[in-house]
């Protein structure tokens, strides 16, 4: 069962990324080694496969 996007926000924040909001549906996060994760829908709707997978590599990415 695909994960909500509501989760994958939860994720990024608690790994370091701040939301630098966006325009319509879409939300930038940005952490503070400079990585960026633009996720896009509404929060109650569930993630894309390939969201998943770019917030998973993200946060990879973001631990030192």
């Amino acid at each position: 069962m695909p994960r909500k996007l509501r989760e994958l926000m939860t994720d990024l924040e608690q790994a370091g990324f701040s939301n630098r909001g966006g325009k319509g549906s879409h939300r930038n996060y940005i952490h503070p080694n400079g990585l960026r994760v633009t996720l896009s829908g509404q929060p109650g709707a569930d993630a894309h496969l390939y969201q998943e997978k770019e917030v998973r590599r993200k946060i990879l990415q973001s631990r030192p």
